[in-house]
């Protein structure tokens, strides 16, 4: 997850967030930080909102997809409880044959 300092540097600007959860996945880290589909299990985490092509532009750069990670959709539920479809950033197929996961 990234510091909002951080996401200001990256993205030029800073963005609104909303706490959220992400169900049947779980967290794991190798090299790197990612998520794998793992049922009951969650993983909690942060929403940015209002974000725009430039936005996932510089994001996607950041993550470096596609060689370390993708953009798939995904259900996550917010503090409220709302159910909200968003982008999440999730191992490149690749990746985790190489980490030997």
């Amino acid at each position: 997850m990234l510091e909002a300092s951080f996401r200001e540097r990256l993205l030029g600007r800073s963005v609104r967030t909303l706490p959220a959860r992400l169900p049947d996945y779980e967290r794991r880290r190798g090299r790197y930080h990612y998520v794998v589909k793992r049922a009951e299990r969650e993983v909690e985490g942060l929403l940015l909102l209002g974000l725009d092509r430039s936005d996932f532009e510089s994001l996607d750069r950041y993550e470096e997809v596609p060689v370390l990670y993708t953009r798939e959709r995904a259900l996550v539920i917010a503090g409220d409880g709302e159910r909200l479809r968003c982008w999440l950033y999730v191992s490149a197929p690749g990746l985790l044959a190489e980490s030997g996961r």
